[in-house]
């Protein structure tokens, strides 16, 4: 089990106004250098769907975030793990969620896209005066939900 650190940077701007935070970069996201890169993990499929947003590429994407005000980032700077399963991240260090929150004042609503990353927050983090809430895992392997609930409930969380 190899030591890893978080690969990237958060993608929030001056005017964001939620931060939906996962748990930590999937394999896939390490080999893409990009967030939710996993080919079957739904995030970004659910945006386009909800916004009637098309999106190919990387700028697509961050465009999409900027114009809806969404910034996106995940819980953990650094742990080890054997797998892309949140059930294998071990030896967990948070990211500096609330240096992050002190920079972008405009963000006033955190979305976790999954357990994990809600349980991570609230261990380190529950002081933090901040609305948040929960978002079904656009991950593969959370099936208990339909893609097209998936999108009703991230339509009704973010729009």
């Amino acid at each position: 089990m190899s030591k890893l650190v978080h690969p990237f940077e958060p993608i929030v701007f001056g005017d964001t106004k939620i931060l939906i935070l996962g748990s930590f970069p999937s394999i896939d996201s390490f080999g893409n250098n990009f967030y939710y890169a996993h080919p079957k993990n739904q995030f970004w499929k659910i945006l386009s769907e909800i916004t009637n947003y098309p999106i190919i590429n990387r700028d697509q994407k961050i465009w999409l975030l900027k114009r809806h005000k969404w910034g996106v980032w995940d819980m953990v700077k650094s742990c080890s793990r054997e797998n892309s399963l949140d059930s294998s991240l071990k030896d967990i260090v948070p990211n500096d969620i609330p240096l992050l929150l002190q920079k972008y004042p405009s963000i006033k609503k955190i979305l976790f896209t999954g357990r994990k990353s809600q349980e991570i927050f609230e261990k380190h983090f529950s002081y933090l005066d901040i609305d948040r809430d929960y978002l079904p895992s656009p991950s593969p392997a959370y099936a208990k939900l339909s893609f097209d609930k998936k999108c009703e409930i991230y339509k009704q969380m973010l729009l």
